[in-house]
């Protein structure tokens, strides 16, 4: 308890002004930034700097859900440090990265056969574009990181605006495919929406199949809201990019190794992309870690000209990077071990049955859920769009719940080590805070 002391106390003293915050409302957070300053996490809870003990209903930032402080990847990582904390990624390798892009192919789905690593979501999507290259196709509504390419094909709206200038020419959109007015409250996968992918064949006219490289979706769309893509939806594109030569890219930033109870949403919805980009639940969230598995027809694309050459003129400084790939693999261990994949399908129906609960309650418009994986849709306060949903995050930090909101939706993700008392509790609280929004 000396420790804990010792942590509040000095996190009470510190000065925020000079940190510029991502993707925060830097004035109105400084104004109380103890509430929702962090000191220490374990297991499914984090601990903040006024020593309120939160349950972490978003897994990190979809991210964490094997739990915080796992032993074996904190051990693994340390060990790392004093074996090899660095390695350069040009020119040079070290045994665990290899193993690692041999294990993530073990576990994509069948044909797929490289791997190529960065460091983020972001810059996983933007090798995959990178490697596509000329025309792309995004989606409305999608996410696809913060690199310029990312944004470029991401459709939300104030993620692109004030970047406009800077954007990728070239880059079409499908449109999403959410409507409230045919598939809310809809549990798993909506019946209602597959035709939406043959806007794909009205961009091949538009456009000529010969300039398209590749079309890019999330499986689910997670940051947009938990946007479930409807039945049928998946192979259709698969069908339309088949017959049109285009590449076809699934963003599984957030789906990969096992939100949806499968390694990647590719095996849970039964489609095979051409090139799959992956970050967060690989290591865990402990080192950032991302990647690119492309099937070996890509690689071999570029596998030509003298063996001397370099292939493709891309990657970063910590590409690889040893530790993160020691993390990578203490995480994947424990996946194993822990029978995450199982677990995470074993705590969907209760998710479910929860979330669903809260049909009509104050303010909710629309439920969506697949996987271990939800989302709570809010009629915005009339001039005051995203307001109801940060009442409902401020009640439920009140509640010992942290809750991720997004313009006006609450979703929650959590942990595959979650008890199923701990995911009713988190509905319950949410519907205190709900209610207290209104």
């Amino acid at each position: 308890m000396k420790n804990e002391s010792t942590v509040l106390q000095r996190a009470s003293t510190i000065k925020t002004e000079a940190y510029w915050m991502p993707f925060t409302h830097n004035r109105y957070f400084k104004k109380n930034p103890l509430s929702r300053t962090l000191v220490r996490a374990e297991g499914a809870y984090y601990t903040t700097a006024e020593g309120k003990r939160l349950f972490d209903c978003l897994s990190g930032l979809w991210c964490c859900p094997l739990g915080h402080a796992h032993p074996k990847i904190a051990e693994a990582v340390a060990k790392q440090v004093r074996e090899l904390d660095y390695s350069p990624a040009f020119q040079m390798g070290h045994p665990k990265i290899f193993s690692l892009a041999e294990r993530i192919v073990g576990l994509a789905p069948a044909g797929m056969g490289h791997v190529f690593f960065g460091n983020s979501g972001s810059e996983a999507v933007d090798t995959a574009l990178k490697i596509a290259r000329t025309r792309l196709i995004g989606r409305e509504r999608g996410y696809h990181g913060v690199g310029i390419g990312g944004i470029s094909v991401g459709g939300i709206a104030p993620n692109r605006k004030m970047f406009a200038p800077l954007l990728v020419q070239g880059v079409d959109h499908l449109p999403h495919t959410h409507s409230a007015a045919e598939m809310a409250f809809s549990r798993g996968q909506p019946k209602w929406g597959a035709h939406l992918a043959e806007e794909l064949e009205r961009l091949v006219a538009l456009h000529d199949a010969s300039t398209i490289a590749a079309v890019i979706v999330e499986p689910m769309q997670g940051s947009g809201g938990v946007i479930v893509p409807p039945a049928g939806y998946l192979e259709r594109l698969r069908q339309i990019c088949d017959r049109h030569g285009i590449l076809l890219v699934f963003d599984e930033v957030i789906t990969g190794f096992g939100r949806l109870g499968e390694p990647f949403g590719a095996q849970r919805f039964g489609v095979t992309p051409d090139m799959i980009a992956f970050a967060k639940i690989v290591t865990n969230g402990v080192i950032p870690m991302g990647g690119v598995i492309v099937k070996p027809a890509i690689y071999d694309a570029f596998m030509t000209g003298p063996e001397t050459s370099v292939e493709l003129f891309h990657g970063y400084t910590y590409s690889g990077h040893p530790v993160a790939a020691a993390a990578a693999h203490a995480a994947l261990d424990a996946i194993a071990e822990e029978g995450s994949f199982k677990r995470a399908r074993e705590l969907e129906p209760v998710l479910e049955r929860a979330v669903h609960s809260l049909k009509g309650e104050p303010g909710v418009v629309d439920i969506r859920n697949i996987g271990l994986a939800a989302a709570v849709e809010l009629e915005p306060i009339q001039g005051k769009p995203g307001a109801r949903a940060l009442k409902v995050f401020e009640r439920g930090m009140e509640e010992g719940m942290l809750y991720r909101f997004t313009g006006d939706t609450i979703a929650m993700a959590p942990p595959f080590i979650s008890t199923e008392p701990e995911i009713e509790a988190m509905i319950e609280k949410l519907r205190v805070a709900l209610r207290a929004a209104r």
